[in-house]
């Protein structure tokens, strides 16, 4: 790399040289850097654990699925109640609820289902003590 002087003797071009050194420079110090304080970001204390034997918890929520057809017959994990039993529902819900602790219900109701319909299935199942309910639907495409 040339450098003129000040006399440049009536030729004036500009210098068509990039000067990568001290780029180069700012990036060894960074580099310099980062190796040095790259150990000091694991603070961790030896610590010796001790062993047990133990099983894993599994957190996963008994799922119940009620389907609503159009007619407004109600299935529970696919099995039909009889409408003509007034608290089936609720008494299948209760026994749901006494055999997993926290269950979760899947609720599919048919677009034609009567809103009605819909209500008291959701009733039955808050005073059976089901308190996760979630609405299955389809993805609009």
């Amino acid at each position: 790399m040339s450098f003129g002087s000040f006399d440049s003797g009536g030729m004036t071009q500009p210098m068509a040289e990039i000067n990568t050194t001290p780029l180069v420079d700012v990036m060894l110090v960074l580099l310099v850097i980062f190796i040095i304080t790259a150990p000091l970001f694991h603070q961790a204390v030896p610590v010796d654990l001790p062993k047990v034997a133990s099983t894993k918890l599994d957190d996963k929520p008994h799922v119940v699925s009620v389907a609503i057809d159009d007619k407004g017959a109600v299935f529970v994990d696919g099995e039909r109640i009889n409408a003509n039993e007034v608290h089936a529902l609720e008494v299948r819900f209760h026994g749901v609820v006494a055999a997993g602790g926290n269950p979760e219900l899947h609720l599919r109701a048919d677009r034609g289902t009567r809103y009605e319909r819909v209500a008291q299935v959701l009733a039955e199942a808050q005073r059976a003590g089901i308190v996760r309910i979630a609405f299955v639907t389809e993805q609009v495409r």
